[in-house]
């Protein structure tokens, strides 16, 4: 009966300890990918800064108008959604989309329409199970995207914009705070609030744009949102790494406990079994005698 025991402890020491090595290699892929995912962002960011000054300076005259600028809370909204590829990353995807559904349900009790864009294959399959209006999908692209396919979306959710199917877009992802903490957030990108650079007010910029101020914040509206989605699902991406390194790590310490305590039981189950078989050499012994 003990050695029995003793084959199906060791059974399980072998399975937990294959698992932790899965665990393991997991955690440093993550780690390898979370450290590209924030060179990318970095990286991005120079380009950002200066097309923001820019429309920022623009932005600064009060006569400026545009179709861009104008609010209207009569029609619908479109809620740009950027989750994950995979699981296996704690909470991240679920926190999320819990905050996406959250926004939704509060647009719906205010009477907007909602619409929705799912970036990432778990978004995807999250609003294609439920009753959502779910208008475009991006699965897996996160890992491989790029400025070319950023400009495409971006142009796509401009369309749509113009031609009055919504006339609200936000944007729900998850922000890297730290290794350790990613924060889901909300933010409306569309249409573009008063922005602000830090410049005094007083201060008028001096540049002269041509045609009009109007024309060249149109026509750079394009990039800026693509930098936005960029920078979002980079950043998303990022987070997703190291929500999965810090979940994998957990999984692996937990694993190595598990063995310990198994190793453990183990060595009781194989010193019952020695104490047994020595009680048994002793006893026949002693009948010999």
């Amino acid at each position: 009966m003990a050695t029995a025991n003793m084959k199906d402890v060791k059974r399980r020491i072998k399975s937990v300890e294959s698992t932790m090595q899965i665990t393991k290699a997991m955690e440093l892929v993550a780690s390898s990918k979370m450290r590209k995912a924030k060179m990318r962002a970095e990286a991005a960011q120079p380009f950002f800064k200066v097309l923001y000054d820019t429309m920022s300076d623009i932005s600064e005259d009060k006569a400026f108008k545009s179709v861009f600028t104008q609010k209207d809370e009569s029609k619908a909204t479109l809620l740009v959604v950027v989750a994950g590829d995979r699981g296996l990353a704690g909470g991240f995807n679920s926190n999320v989309l819990k905050l996406a559904v959250s926004r939704a349900d509060e647009l719906v009790s205010e009477g907007r329409e909602v619409k929705i864009m799912a970036v990432g294959r778990k978004s995807v399959e999250f609003f294609e199970k439920r009753n959502y209006d779910l208008i475009l999908s991006y699965p897996n692209i996160a890992e491989s995207l790029d400025t070319y396919l950023v400009s495409d979306i971006a142009d796509d959710v401009l369309d749509r914009f113009k031609k009055g199917e919504y006339n609200t877009v936000e944007l729900v992802y998850t922000t890297l705070v730290s290794a350790l903490t990613q924060e889901p957030v909300n933010v409306q990108i569309l249409p573009v609030e008063h922005l602000d650079n830090g410049k005094d007010e007083n201060i008028r910029a001096l540049t002269v744009y041509d045609p009009s101020p109007e024309e060249v914040f149109d026509g750079m509206i394009p990039q800026y949102l693509g930098g936005l989605l960029y920078s979002a699902v980079v950043d998303s991406y990022a987070s997703e790494q190291a929500a999965r390194r810090t979940a994998m790590e957990s999984a692996s310490d937990n694993a190595s406990e598990m063995i310990g305590q198994l190793s453990l039981l183990y060595n009781r189950a194989r010193q019952a079994v020695i104490t047994q078989e020595l009680t048994e050499i002793s006893s026949a012994s002693l009948r010999d005698e």
